[in-house]
């Protein structure tokens, strides 16, 4: 028996001077498809980690090295990336579903590995964005919340509305709440929610609760791949639901500036707005939380992630003026699954 647990532990020596790294499981796999793992925070500090080193991620027989950084936006859409979550790390990929690329379910064993100090620290400055939850640091309510009326292309005035949530445990939300009210929205497409979290965020705006028990909000718990079966299917269900309510319509998410965003521009492009429009807008939320100013290195970064998010849909052809309403219809056709007929009725609402 001694002999026995001598073996063991040479073993596990031994695989320890083979792996010099962190090893974890896969504790959680959220609605996004982001990976939880019981890594603690202590591991990484301790191993030498921190964000803008690039570092490697062993998933059974596949290993691939990501950037460690700090939020999703450090990286492009599509890229895997490491990033402290509370007490953990989480693995994710900007705009993808990490679990279902890489097949993970929860018990499945993690190497986490430092490959280079700092190889990602100059792209890290770049795109790192950093905000304050204060009111007094920004120039106004509609600012703060991430609230405004979209009317890019021929959407006419008072028909569609974005923002952050206006009814959740949030310091934005008060804000954004009043000037939901104030706008008089009649109809609401809630991005992120679940029944669960809806029931729960009712209790912190009167309007937004009236406006669900009305029969005019539905809540679509959409993950952010635009390109996934998941995302399409949900979208359909709340574009047909605008089809049948009445604007002013409100579409939100948590935040309101990624899967609100790609509403958003998808609606801006089939009402034939241009391409600097349409970018505009998107980067407008990153105005709005970060401060990212036009002709900045990090208001390209960020311009590029809508613009590529088009060149997806596209199947990675060129998207510009002439052809991104074409793009925007065959994926609302192909993808989503709208008729002509759906689709004219849509714009008629926004018209």
């Amino acid at each position: 028996m001694l002999k026995k647990f001598v073996l063991i532990c040479v073993l596990v020596v031994l695989s320890a001077m083979v792996f010099a790294g962190i090893i974890g499981h896969v504790k959680e796999v959220d609605k996004y498809g982001n990976v939880h793992t019981d890594i603690p925070v202590e591991a990484v500090v301790y191993a030498a980690i921190e964000a803008g080193d690039m570092v490697s991620i062993g998933i059974g027989e596949t290993t691939i090295v990501v950037p460690f950084v700090t939020t999703y936006g450090d990286v492009d859409r599509g890229s895997a990336l490491a990033r402290y979550s509370g007490d953990h790390v989480l693995l994710a990929i900007n705009y993808g579903n990490f679990a279902q690329t890489y097949g993970l379910e929860v018990g499945e064993m993690i190497r986490m590995a430092l490959v280079e100090k700092g190889a990602y620290k100059e792209e890290l400055e770049i795109r790192h964005l950093v905000r304050t939850d204060l009111r007094s640091d920004y120039a106004s309510d509609e600012v703060f919340a991430n609230f405004r009326e979209v009317t890019i292309g021929n959407i006419a005035p008072h028909r569609l509305y974005r923002c952050s949530h206006p009814s959740i445990d949030d310091p934005r939300a008060p804000y954004a709440a009043a000037l939901v009210e104030a706008a008089g929205i009649k109809t609401v497409i809630n991005l992120s929610d679940s029944d669960e979290e809806l029931a729960a965020n009712y209790a912190y705006s009167q309007y937004y609760r009236s406006i669900g028990e009305a029969g005019n909000l539905i809540n679509l718990n959409m993950g952010v791949d635009l390109l996934s079966d998941e995302f399409s299917q949900k979208l359909k269900t709340g574009l047909l639901f605008m089809i049948e309510k009445e604007p002013p319509y409100l579409v939100h998410c948590v935040e309101g500036k990624d899967r609100a965003g790609m509403v958003a521009a998808l609606l801006g492009a089939i009402m034939d707005a241009k391409t600097g429009e349409i970018y505009a807008d998107y980067v407008k939320s990153y105005e709005n939380y970060y401060k990212v100013a036009p002709g900045t290195l990090a208001y390209e970064a960020v311009e590029g992630i809508i613009a590529d998010i088009f060149v997806a849909m596209n199947d990675g052809n060129p998207v510009d003026d002439s052809n991104i309403k074409e793009v925007a219809l065959n994926y609302l056709k192909t993808r989503v699954g709208l008729s002509d007929t759906q689709i004219a009725a849509l714009q008629a609402k926004l018209k």
